[in-house]
């Protein structure tokens, strides 16, 4: 009985983990997002695009509003906390400027190609640049002890 206790109590203590390893989804590349959308005109991909592109800016304003929501209840000496709170901040906004020039030069390598192609590549870019961060910062996240 004390076996199928300690059973039980493994298992229970395992789940969280194993659900959120399970949820855990990979990043879509660029390619991969303009392979998605690869089914419609080249006026439909761009549709496509931007809306994955708009849904990354959602996906990366939730994962930003969590962070923050985190580091309130973050088990640290209010000192860390404010620094951190700081850091994000600036990091949110250092990683804004850091996609738009990514983006762009994402963009300028589609060089002379005609229609839509040049918002094609950066609207796949922009998404794959959020999603990144907003991984990056649900990761981070999860690491902090809370109070």
């Amino acid at each position: 009985m004390c076996t199928m206790k300690l059973i039980c109590f493994a298992l229970a203590a395992c789940l969280p983990t194993m659900v959120l390893a399970a949820s855990a989804v990979p990043v879509a590349s660029e390619r991969a997002l303009r392979e998605e959308c690869s089914a419609f005109s080249q006026a439909g991909m761009r549709d496509c695009l931007a809306e994955k592109a708009e849904a990354s800016k959602k996906t990366l304003r939730r994962a930003e509003e969590k962070m923050a929501g985190t580091l309130a209840r973050w088990d640290e000496d209010e000192k860390y906390v404010n620094q951190a709170r700081a850091q994000l901040a600036a990091s949110n906004r250092k990683f804004v400027r850091y996609r738009e020039s990514q983006c762009d030069f994402a963009a300028s390598l589609t060089g002379g190609a005609a229609g839509n192609a040049h918002e094609i590549s950066r609207l796949a870019c922009v998404s794959e640049l959020n999603n990144r961060r907003a991984e990056q910062l649900r990761d981070a996240a999860s690491d902090l002890p809370l109070k």
